[in-house]
Formats: structure tokens, C-alpha cells, sequence
């Protein structure tokens, strides 16, 4: 009776352990799931999957000095031929003057049914990437659709900054995914936990006197930290309207703030906004940047600076200056190598270049103005909680001019002046004020921003023809885009790109621009059209939406984990007046749609109407915020659903008299 106890214990504890963590084997040995595993239910898009994932650090003394050493092992299932990529595996380390890490016991199997493939150490390359990383690179051997791949490998390091945290969250989904890490008090770090998705396991406890240095009695107790996560998702980057995945991708991150020794001495990583601000005065080279204002003085024409008693058109004059001065570069340098009066007689400069010489011409006019650091929308929020230098990418003018503030960049020549280009618009950045202390600040986009066509057809059935004309009036950031198309392009490429991105065989007659009427936040174009194919007979079918804003709905996840952000408000507007052909009447006019989002954030009206032999079509869709919650992605996807149904579905019936 006990045998059959024990067993019925030991049988227990397996399931267990398969319930609250992977069955761990060792390496090279796959378990029976993991050995009949074909497909990812949860996901069956997927081309590989990631079976198995553990990762640990820990501070361990080897050959009497402190190492941080990392961990890792991986299994990953190929399901099919387009997975075969993951067989390419690379290894980031880094070096510096000071130190190097390295990489060692890197072991690697391709596991095809009951046949094993091992990695041989000779075909492991070395591969530099930047100055301070590098990379072992390795391709597994023997890899087919069916494949697993099994890796292992220690990172020896002795960087304690270094303790890079877990990606819980990558390309292909993972079954399961799991982080160890054991810290010695003497060591503190800041964490973040980014992403929407939940822990399975999340433990922490201290282990008593775990860590001492040889030579000396104290110990240290540690934090043992263990986090899970099962089945999950794949993380796709090519979303439509996203921040940066780094503000959403699942993951943890370490930041070491203090370093405390056992002779009492500490030392501190993480500093205060206070201690950041007193560097940037004394900084050498972008505080002193900021203090050529006589420079500009000696080099620009007087009346630039000194004409005219309105700051506002005096604070206009110096940025329409800049923007025609300089060509940028298309580098964001802010910190390091910045040599403002060099760039000024080239011509041509990056970000902060270009920026601080606006600055220094501003505040030389009397015009209060600082510089105000920020992170574009594809590097990621910058971190509130404590000062962290390297989140800033982007530097930018922020004009204080009679009571009202103003943030200006000088690297677009059609840019309007009170509003940042499209990739600045990442919600706040820090003021650096010379004279005080520095804040946070918002970043308001413009708030009218729209697309709105205003179009008159007549239909010829004999002659198969739609002919017609239309105005498109674009405000805000949509005339951004719009110049951007006609700059970067021939009048030719301009139109035949119109053409073809119309609903059927759409020829532009003829083309001009308002340019009495348009301004740099309203752009109005006239064109002129024909276009051929419109069916005759007993019954037409005519489709009104010769123009439209979206072929395709933009969400096509059934899910989404992180936010839907379009920086800037936005509204679609289509008008159309449609003559109804001599000889036919109107036998059918689509249904009115009338949708609206949760709390009134979005609009959608469509209907169409008949009045004096004419068809009125109308139809506006108004995004009335910028930004939209994961939980609320579901309802952004259908609102768009039927928007772009409503104009791709949509058919006037005609039928002879």
C-alpha cells in the first residue's frame, strides 16, 4: 500500500511540475510533448515557435573577482519551411576599454525525429557590430520544416550595468518562457515590467548571507527572483499606428542604480534630475553650444534679430531663416560631436545642429527660448521615474513668446512653424532651462488635420465615360504628406501616382494648386478627370467613391496587446454630387450608416440622397482622439471595417426609363 502511495505521489508531482512550470530535461533530450508537438493551436500562423525558454543571472567569484554570469537555453520548433530562419542565431557581448565578456559553452542541436545534429565549435564566428558589441553568430546544422533546435550558452561578464533583463515577448510565440535571477543586496537596480501581458509565476524571496567576497567575513543576502509566462503571442512590428514596440513588447528591464561595497563606500548610477541638470550647465559641449549667440549675431543679417518690435513675427522670421539655411543630414545627434558653427557655414547639420543654432538666433532676438530633449515615436517613452539620458534621441526649441509656448524644428523646409514633424509627436519631452531647473513638458500636436474632396460627375453610359472635377482641401499633418508627395516628385509622378491610386481606369485631365488660397497648414488642389469603363445597359451599377482614403482596413490582428495611435487627431470628408444620366432614374441609394466609437471617439456618417436630378453623396469619418487602448482595439477594427466598406461596397442603381 505504501509502494502504490509513493507512486501515486511521484505521478502527482510530475503533473505538477507540468502544470506550473516546463518539464525541464537535460540538455539534448526532448520531452514527449515536445517530441510530438506539429503545430501551435493558439497560433496558427506561425512559422517556428519557441518551445522552451529559460534564462538566469546571477553574481558568482571566479578566479577572485566578481562576474555577473547570464544563462540561457532555448527550443525552438520549425513548423514549417518559412521558419527556417530562426536556425540563425547571434549573440550579442560587449567590450570596452575597460573589460570584455565573453561567451562560453555554446552548445547547439538539431533534433529531426530520432536523428541528432551537433554544432561544431569551427563553424562559431565572431562578428563586430558596433564599437562596444559584437556578436557570436552560428547557423544549426541539417535544419527542415519539422525541425527543433536546441541552444545553450553562458555569458560571462564583468559589467554589472549589464544585467539586461528578459524578453518575454518576440517574433514568433512562445509555449514557454522563463527568467531567473539572483542579486546580492550589494547590488541594486531599477526595474520596469513592460507590456500588457500577465506573469504566470512571479516570485520573489531573500536567501540569507548568499553572496561574500574571499578576504572578506561579510556576507550579503540576496534577492531570488523567478518570473513565467506561457503561450505567448507573437509580437508583430508591422502593426499599422504604433509607437515603438520597445513601449509594449513584453519584457524586464534592469537599470543599476547603486553599487554598495562592503568597506561602506557606494556608489550611485542612477542620478536625479538635479544632478543632470547641473552636468548639462557645466557641459562642455552642448551647454556650450547653447551660448553662441554673439556667433549669430556676427553672421546673420541684423535685421534678422533686430527688425521689428512683434516677437512673434520676429520668432517666425528666424525659424523660416533656419529652415532655408541649413539641409539636414538626417541624423538625430543631440550629445556628442556637435560643432554648431561649423555646420552653420556648411549648410548643413543634424538635429541638434540645426536646433541649437535656432535656439541661439531666438534667444539673440530676445526671445525666451530653451532646448527640450525628447524621443521620437520609433525609440521609445522616455522614463519618467528617474533620469535616463540615453532615452532621448531628438532635440527641439520650446519659445516662450507672450504668454504662449511654442515647440519649433528647423529641419523640414515646409514644416509650419508652432508645429514638430510626425516622428516627434511621442507625447512629452524635458525642458533643459539654462537658468532653472528642467520638466517635463507635453507635446500637443495640431489639432485640425483632415482630407476633405468636393467633387461634381456627370456619367455618359453611350460613351462609357464618368467625367467630372474636384477640389481636395488638406489641413494640418495631412498637408505634411501631401507636400512631402509633390516635393519628392515630378508633377508627372505626382499625378500618375494619384491615378493609380484611384478606384478604376482614372485619368487626370488637368492639375493646379491653389496657391492664393493654401497656406503651410492648408493646401487646396483643382483637378480636372475622365474616367473610363462606366457599364451601359438596361441597369448601372456606379460605385461614387472615385477617391479613397483607405483601399484596406489598416488592423487586421484578431488581437492587439498595445495601443492604436495615430498621433494626431484626423478627419476623412468625401462630398459628391452625381448627375443622373438623361434617360435613367434612380432605382436604388445605399443604406445610411450612422457608427460611432465608445465615449464619441470616432464618428462614421455615410448617406446619399437625391435632390433636383443630382446625388448627393456624403460621407465623414472623424477620429476624435489620438490614441486608443488594446482593450479598445476591437471596436477601432470594426469602426474601420465598415468605413472602408461603406466606400468600397457602396453602388448608386440606375435603371432606363
Amino acid at each position: 500500500m505504501k509502494l502504490i502511495k509513493n507512486a501515486l505521489w511521484i505521478v502527482s508531482l510530475f503533473h505538477f511540475l507540468i502544470a506550473v512550470g516546463q518539464y525541464e530535461t537535460k540538455f539534448g533530450q526532448l520531452t514527449i510533448d515536445e517530441k510530438e508537438f506539429t503545430n501551435y493551436e493558439k497560433d496558427t500562423t506561425a512559422h517556428a515557435v519557441y518551445l522552451y525558454e529559460k534564462g538566469e543571472n546571477f553574481f558568482e567569484i571566479r578566479g577572485n573577482y566578481v562576474w555577473l554570469i547570464k544563462k540561457y537555453r532555448a527550443k525552438i520548433k520549425v513548423v514549417d519551411n518559412q521558419g527556417i530562419s530562426v536556425a540563425n542565431i547571434a549573440i550579442p557581448y560587449y567590450h570596452s576599454d575597460n573589460g570584455k565578456e565573453s561567451v562560453e559553452g555554446i552548445r547547439a542541436i538539431t533534433h529531426n525525429g530520432t536523428v541528432k545534429h551537433s554544432l561544431r565549435q569551427q563553424n562559431v564566428f565572431d562578428t563586430d557590430v558596433t564599437e562596444r558589441w559584437s556578436e557570436k553568430r552560428f547557423t544549426f546544422p541539417a535544419v527542415q520544416e519539422g525541425s527543433i533546435l536546441e541552444y545553450m550558452y553562458e555569458i560571462k561578464s564583468p559589467f554589472f550595468f549589464n544585467l539586461n533583463g528578459w524578453k518575454f515577448q518576440e517574433d514568433i510565440p512562445k509555449v514557454y518562457t522563463e527568467y531567473n535571477a539572483k542579486i546580492p543586496g550589494n547590488y541594486r537596480y531599477n526595474r520596469t515590467l513592460i507590456g500588457e501581458l500577465s506573469l504566470q509565476v512571479n516570485e520573489a524571496f531573500i536567501e540569507e548571507k548568499c553572496f561574500s567576497i574571499p578576504g572578506t567575513s561579510d556576507q550579503a543576502d540576496c534577492e531570488v527572483l523567478k518570473y513565467v509566462m506561457k503561450d505567448v503571442p507573437a509580437f508583430k512590428e508591422d502593426e499599422s499606428y504604433m509607437l515603438s514596440p520597445k513601449n509594449y513588447r513584453s519584457s524586464l528591464e534592469f537599470e543599476l542604480s547603486e553599487h554598495l561595497r562592503f568597506n561602506g563606500i557606494t556608489d550611485k548610477y542612477t542620478k536625479s534630475w538635479k544632478d543632470v541638470d547641473k552636468e548639462f550647465k557645466a557641459d562642455k559641449d552642448l551647454g556650450r553650444q547653447l551660448k553662441k549667440e554673439n556667433f549669430f549675431e556676427r553672421n546673420v543679417p541684423l535685421d534678422l534679430i533686430s527688425g521689428g518690435d512683434d516677437k512673434l513675427e520676429k520668432a517666425k522670421r528666424i525659424h523660416e531663416f533656419v529652415k532655408n539655411w541649413f539641409v539636414w543630414n538626417g541624423d538625430y545627434g543631440i550629445y556628442w560631436n556637435n560643432r554648431v558653427k561649423q555646420a552653420f557655414d556648411q549648410h548643413r547639420g543634424n538635429v541638434a545642429e540645426i536646433n541649437i543654432t535656432l535656439i541661439n538666433l531666438l534667444n539673440a532676438a530676445g526671445i525666451d527660448t530653451d532646448m527640450m530633449v525628447l524621443s521620437t515615436r520609433n525609440n521609445g517613452l522616455p522614463k519618467k521615474s528617474h533620469p535616463v539620458m540615453s532615452d532621448f534621441n531628438y532635440l527641439v526649441a520650446k519659445a516662450d513668446i507672450d504668454g504662449n509656448s511654442y515647440l519649433l524644428d528647423a529641419t523640414q523646409k515646409y514644416l509650419p512653424f508652432g508645429m514638430l514633424p510626425y516622428r516627434c509627436l511621442n507625447y512629452y519631452g524635458r525642458v533643459m532651462d539654462l537658468e532653472g531647473e528642467s520638466y517635463w513638458y507635453d507635446i500637443v500636436p495640431e489639432q485640425t488635420n483632415s482630407r476633405a474632396i468636393r467633387m461634381e460627375m456627370s456619367l455618359n453610359p453611350e460613351g462609357g465615360l464618368v467625367t467630372g472635377s474636384y477640389d481636395e482641401i488638406t489641413k494640418g499633418y495631412e498637408v505634411l504628406i501631401k507636400k512631402n508627395q509633390i516635393i519628392t516628385s515630378t508633377k508627372e509622378e505626382y499625378l500618375n501616382e494619384l491615378e493609380e491610386s484611384s478606384n478604376g481606369d482614372f485619368f487626370i485631365e488637368n492639375y493646379e494648386m491653389d496657391s492664393e488660397q493654401s497656406n503651410d497648414k492648408k493646401l487646396i488642389e483643382h483637378f480636372e478627370f475622365e474616367m473610363e469603363g462606366l457599364e451601359s445597359g438596361e441597369t448601372i451599377y456606379f460605385n461614387p467613391f472615385i477617391i479613397r482614403f483607405f483601399k484596406s482596413n489598416p488592423f487586421i490582428s484578431e488581437e492587439r496587446y498595445y495601443p492604436v495611435d495615430f498621433g494626431y487627431l484626423r478627419s476623412y470628408m468625401y462630398y459628391a454630387n452625381v448627375e443622373v444620366p438623361e434617360g435613367y432614374k434612380i432605382k436604388e441609394l445605399p443604406e445610411a450608416i450612422i457608427l460611432s466609437l465608445p465615449e464619441k471617439s470616432g464618428l462614421l456618417r455615410f448617406n446619399c440622397s437625391e435632390l433636383q436630378g443630382k446625388i448627393m453623396v456624403q460621407y465623414s469619418l472623424q477620429l476624435r482622439a489620438p490614441h486608443y487602448t488594446s482593450e479598445g482595439y476591437a471596436f477601432i477594427k470594426k469602426f474601420f471595417e465598415d468605413a472602408i466598406n461603406a466606400q468600397n461596397n457602396s453602388y448608386l442603381v440606375l435603371e432606363k426609363i
